[in-house]
């Protein structure tokens, strides 16, 4: 009889009757036992009833210590729902300044570029169709098209001084 077939049953036992009490699903001591089962067994070696039924109760026991260990973020803010008038107008300030980057870029980059920011999210298939060209050539196409970009939004956008400020 195989190690599996042996030992499913009383692990599943055990791990369920163990499970109750730390707030762990019964599977996951399943795969916490198994694991180390393989980690220190050696091969063709029996496993002992007592061995089964030891290593669920540890693994329990270190299921309760790290359940008492963590703790929710109950003082975390929430997300906004309704972002406020400033983000709104924050967030069409750079798609404006992103849409003017895009037009400048060199060649076909401004079709790429306006491609893949579409929202109809469309797949590389279609994207090499509608540009007429090969669905190979287009990643190394938008690697150069995003490079671009980034220097010139690199280049718009002001270093801060020291200390912070912003020129």
């Amino acid at each position: 009889m195989d190690l599996v077939t042996e030992l499913s049953p009383l692990l599943a036992a055990e791990a369920a009757a163990e499970a109750a009490g730390t707030g762990v699903d019964a599977a996951d001591l399943e795969q916490a036992v198994w694991l180390r089962l393989l980690e220190q067994q050696q091969p063709g070696a029996p496993v002992p009833a007592r061995w089964v039924r030891t290593a669920v109760r540890a693994e329990a026991r270190r299921a309760r210590r790290l359940r008492r260990r963590e703790s929710p973020y109950a003082s975390a803010p929430a997300a906004d729902p309704a972002p406020g008038p400033e983000l709104a107008a924050l967030t069409a300030e750079r798609r404006r300044t992103l849409r003017a980057a895009v037009g400048r870029t060199p060649g076909n980059c401004p079709r790429l570029l306006t491609a893949l920011l579409s929202p109809q999210d469309p797949t590389y298939r279609e994207i090499a169709g509608e540009l007429d060209i090969s669905q190979g050539s287009l990643g190394p196409m938008r690697s150069r098209c995003l490079g671009c970009l980034r220097r010139m939004l690199a280049a718009e956008v002001a270093a801060p001084e020291h200390g912070g400020k912003e020129r």
